[in-house]
């Protein structure tokens, strides 16, 4: 699981027809432990997700399984918006 920050939407008006009535948005992951610049990626979103929350994200086939569906080419999803964390 990855927790990350929305800072943005993809939008795609030629797509894979699998993806058509997702939400997608572009994900920069947060390293608690470190300062490091992650790099960004894009997420499928479940749950009504918005730029400026920060989130949780599942990846790989994990995210397939959250969509319920085996056939959708997406490797990353948007699991759970987060309250708080304490690190």
């Amino acid at each position: 699981m990855i927790v990350g920050k929305v800072i943005g939407n993809v939008w795609a008006t030629r797509k894979d027809e699998n993806l058509n009535g997702l939400k997608l948005l572009v994900i920069k992951p947060l390293d608690y432990a470190s300062d490091k610049d992650l790099p960004t990626f894009v997420a499928a979103d479940s749950i009504g997700a918005g730029i400026g929350e920060t989130v949780l994200v599942v990846n790989g086939s994990s995210a397939r399984m959250g969509l319920g569906r085996k056939d959708i080419p997406v490797d990353a999803i948007v699991v759970g918006i987060i309250d708080t964390v304490d690190v």
